[in-house]
């Protein structure tokens, strides 16, 4: 490389930079590097009518119902107490829990009450629900045949929707709406422990179908 008169080296400028590398024959590379660097894959663009829309897109995500929801239509509201707390107990142990749906108690006459409850229990019922009325007159299965109905009825493609009157009981027209009756016994119950006690045997009904040991069909 060149000195100057002190005798430091100093470096061309110019086109004797560039004729000093082309006698090396040395070339140099005025392209920038890239660097190496990872990019995160772009995300897929969907058109409009792509079936494959995200989560973001579905806005009916949250109405979505687990598959073999149940729903508990009754009228009076569960107040805290040991009749909510039992039913708390077990509808907590069902997969999936009950959905349950209070209906405001009814005044006036008796005839009057069981007449506007039974109406405002319709009005509360989805219209392709098979629904079961909890009714004296209605069919008194023990545990076992109740868990085979109860299986069967989950099969179907609608929605599963119980049915709790008041104190007067149910009204002709969901007697005649529901696809099924059902009765606990011949005894008279509080309307309040009957939300409990069908608890209780929808989770028996389940364990007697998993197998599981929870049930006890002989006698000790």
């Amino acid at each position: 490389m060149p000195r100057d008169e002190s005798g430091e080296s100093r470096m061309p400028s110019g086109r004797r930079f560039e004729s000093l590398f082309s006698e090396t024959g040395y070339r140099p590379n005025h392209k920038k590097r890239r660097k190496n660097r990872t990019e995160s894959p772009r995300p897929p663009k969907f058109r409009r009518n792509d079936v494959r829309a995200g989560p973001a897109c579905d806005t009916a995500a949250e109405d979505r119902e687990p598959k073999h929801a149940m729903h508990l239509i009754a009228i009076g509201r569960l107040r805290d107490g040991p009749d909510a707390e039992l039913f708390a107990r077990y509808n907590a142990r069902l997969r999936p829990a009950l959905t349950v749906t209070e209906i405001p108690e009814a005044n006036g006459a008796p005839a009057e009450v069981k007449r506007r409850e039974s109406a405002a229990l319709l009005a509360a019922l989805p219209a392709d629900a098979f629904a079961i009325a909890l009714d004296q007159g209605g069919e008194m299965p023990d545990s076992l045949r109740f868990s085979k109905l109860l299986e069967r009825w989950m099969t179907s493609a609608r929605r599963l929707c119980f049915l709790i009157g008041g104190a007067e009981g149910l009204d002709a027209p969901v007697l005649q709406r529901a696809n099924a009756t059902l009765s606990l016994g011949p005894m008279t119950w509080p309307h309040f422990m009957v939300r409990a006690m069908l608890a209780e045997q929808i989770y028996r009904a389940r364990s007697i179908a998993a197998g599981h040991p929870y049930h006890r069909a002989g006698r000790p």
